[in-house]
């Protein structure tokens, strides 16, 4: 009996680690800033259903919103600059699973629509500040090594950026419906005026400026030189709906959105000749808008409760590319390297194809 029971001690294994091991096998979308949100797939998340996961964020422990034994959503925290993802239960921890998390770069900001980037790298942004108010620093430069330094301060409510071809900015304010010229030195003179509750701005490769105002109005300015600039008006929306942000895409049609407080907001396309067309409808508050290399529009806006920036190919179906709360905008510094604009920050942030 003695050799029965020792037979079946040896043969019978002991329970080995890696066999409670949590696997990672999936993690959407592939980035997100702090407060934003993954979805994780996997397995042996929990040992025998006891004791919700452990996430961390490299050393930063994270915030679980869902947990099960192979589904997982997880916010990013703050402090989060890693995007090495490990899960662990009470038994073992999984091997990290790269995704990427946005680099602070910018705070304490007040953005309402795209940041820019210039052909040196420099990062520009606003506090644009509420309606009538006269803030101490009315736009950022943020150089190469992120430091951020005040670049204009006498323009109220800034609120669209654009460069122009020769390295100018360019900057609408609300509050006059002035179009503000900015030199490299900071110099800054009037572009145009008498632009109504002038809002987004966008160029064309030709060199045209579009200018939205509040109204549904769009103005397009020809590149001839100030003063015998020709201003005329090119399209016009709904007076219900806000030609707010502005984006030029590669076949040289302009988007447009203007976030209510609706749903169901659209995004809108305008040929050259001036003709509007709804491009897509269902995203709630959309706002900031870009075209990456491969001419693909990523838009800030939330669809189906989920909030960040959403990627559309020419099939125009929404892919949720990065997570994130607050998001106002975002401009490209290179082929997959975004700089995303939320109501008070900035972020730098890889988003991969």
């Amino acid at each position: 009996m003695a050799g029965d029971w020792e037979s079946w001690f040896y043969v019978m294994p002991f329970p080995r680690k890696e066999s409670v091991r949590p696997q990672i096998s999936s993690v959407r979308p592939a980035a997100a800033i702090v407060g934003g949100e993954f979805v994780v797939h996997g397995s042996r998340f929990r040992v025998n259903g006891e004791e919700r996961p452990r996430v961390r964020f490299g050393e930063v422990e994270a915030q679980l919103v869902i947990g099960g034994s192979d589904f997982m959503v997880v916010r990013v925290p703050e402090g989060a600059t890693v995007g090495e993802l490990v899960v662990e239960n009470r038994e073992a921890s999984s091997s990290p699973y790269t995704c990427h998390v946005g680099l602070p770069i910018a705070e304490n900001l007040h953005p309402v629509a795209n940041p820019v980037v210039d052909l040196q790298g420099s990062i520009y942004t606003t506090f644009s500040g509420s309606r009538g108010q006269k803030v101490p620093v009315s736009v950022y430069k943020i150089q190469t090594n992120y430091e951020a330094k005040p670049f204009v301060k006498e323009l109220m409510n800034a609120t669209g950026l654009a460069v122009d071809r020769e390295g100018m900015l360019l900057v609408s304010s609300r509050f006059d419906g002035t179009i503000y010229q900015v030199a490299p030195s900071g110099k800054m003179s009037v572009y145009a005026e008498g632009m109504g509750v002038a809002t987004g701005l966008a160029f064309d490769e030709e060199g045209n400026l579009y200018v939205g105002d509040r109204s549904g109005t769009i103005f397009k300015i020809a590149p001839s030189m100030a003063p015998a600039r020709q201003i005329f008006v090119f399209a016009t929306l709904e007076p219900s709906v806000s030609a707010y942000h502005l984006a030029v895409g590669p076949d040289q049609n302009l988007f447009v959105t203007g976030p209510t407080t609706s749903s169901f907001d659209c995004i809108h396309r305008i040929n050259r000749k001036g003709e509007v067309e709804t491009y897509y409808r269902g995203l709630g508050r959309p706002q900031g808008m870009a075209f990456d290399a491969k001419g693909r529009l990523y838009v800030a806006a939330s669809l189906g409760g989920r909030k960040g920036i959403w990627r559309m190919d020419q099939d125009r179906k929404p892919e949720l590319a990065l997570s994130g709360p607050g998001i106002v905008g975002l401009a490209f510094a290179s082929a997959h390297t975004a700089i995303v604009a939320t109501n008070n920050s900035l972020y730098r942030v890889e988003i991969p194809d």
